[in-house]
């Protein structure tokens, strides 16, 4: 008996999949968001700063003194909190080196920018199937098939069209004011997590090569780690421990070839999660907290041989401002 060999058969879709081209697709106008510019919070002096983030106020001042990366990453919900003007505050000072978002970032940072209101309600929108299909949200996707077309990363080529179109309100754009000042901005996206993946303009192989672009930028950041760097997640149980794990491992892995070695830094992992006072040790898997990333991954396992880890408890709307006022006014009265 004879087969034919697999590079010669020819390939057929085995199973039906969506018509993305009948979705109704309406204008943002007809939405109603639930964050505006009145919940973009201007930037002033927090009433305490926990002695934590005193530590990593001097740490991030040397780390930078030094040539050492400092990197913040975080979660969407950092945006909605309304703390944009800390971060671009930061950011402007020369505090940052890089800063990383999953994908649902770039719509909230996109939108504030466009409109001036982003988030919607889920309960109320997906009971009829209007949940995240708003025209100008969609728009996104050219941006980034553009980008994509000129080898640019994501957070890149969102920041860029941002910084040069007309955008009402770019000056709270964290991608904007990160293209504007030439630091990383990079986005990792897993496909069928975001609204803008709905779209019929959506292209998974444009977002899957900015992504990578994004991932390796990345990753290179992480090679300045050593000598006192300063890493950082604000809310991010998922992306942000996934994405640093594997990074890690890369820069180590070239590091160790030539004799160096990647961990003398901090760790900071901000979130509402219930840590014991003894977190510095990889729960048992029998404890719910086995299953929360920032814990084992980046506040235990990856610190293990080196740099010395925190963990603050607390929104971000309280600890974002409680950072900002430990590097930019270190010295100075209350802080």
């Amino acid at each position: 008996m004879t087969t034919t060999p697999l590079k010669h058969m020819t390939m057929t879709k085995r199973h039906k999949e969506f018509d993305c081209s009948a979705l109704t697709i309406l204008p943002l106008s007809e939405r109603r968001s639930d964050l505006c510019l009145a919940d973009i919070s201007e930037v002033s002096m927090p009433p305490v700063v926990s002695p934590v983030f005193k530590i990593l106020g001097s740490r991030i001042r040397a780390a930078r003194k030094n040539g050492a990366s400092v990197i913040l990453m975080m979660g969407a919900h950092v945006i909605r909190s309304g703390v944009q003007k800390y971060l671009i505050n930061l950011m402007e000072k020369g505090f940052i080196s890089c800063i990383a978002l999953n994908g649902a970032g770039i719509i909230h940072d996109y939108e504030f920018a466009l409109a001036g209101a982003t988030t919607e309600s889920v309960a109320c929108y997906i009971r009829d199937g209007r949940f995240g299909l708003w025209h100008e949200t969609g728009k996104i996707n050219d941006i980034v098939s553009k980008g994509a077309s000129q080898g640019r990363g994501l957070g890149e080529s969102v920041g860029k069209a941002i910084f040069e179109g007309d955008y009402a309100h770019k000056d709270i754009s964290l991608f904007a004011a990160a293209y504007r000042l030439g630091i990383p901005a990079t986005v990792h996206v897993g496909i069928g997590y975001d609204i803008i993946h709905q779209f019929p303009n959506f292209s998974g192989a444009d977002y899957g090569q900015a992504s990578h672009v994004d991932f390796l930028r990345f990753t290179h950041v992480m090679e300045s780690l050593e000598q006192g760097g300063v890493m950082m997640n604000f809310g991010s149980a998922v992306m942000a421990p996934e994405v640093y794990l594997k990074s890690l491992s890369m820069v180590r892995n070239v590091a160790r070839q030539t004799g160096r070695s990647v961990r003398n830094f901090t760790m900071l992992v901000c979130d509402l999660v219930d840590l014991p006072d003894d977190f510095k040790r990889v729960p048992q898997k029998t404890e719910p907290g086995y299953y929360f990333r920032p814990w084992k991954t980046m506040l235990v396992r990856t610190m293990e041989d080196g740099g010395q880890s925190y963990y603050v408890k607390g929104r971000h709307l309280e600890t974002i401002p409680q950072l900002w006022a430990a590097v930019s006014l270190q010295g100075e009265k209350n802080v």
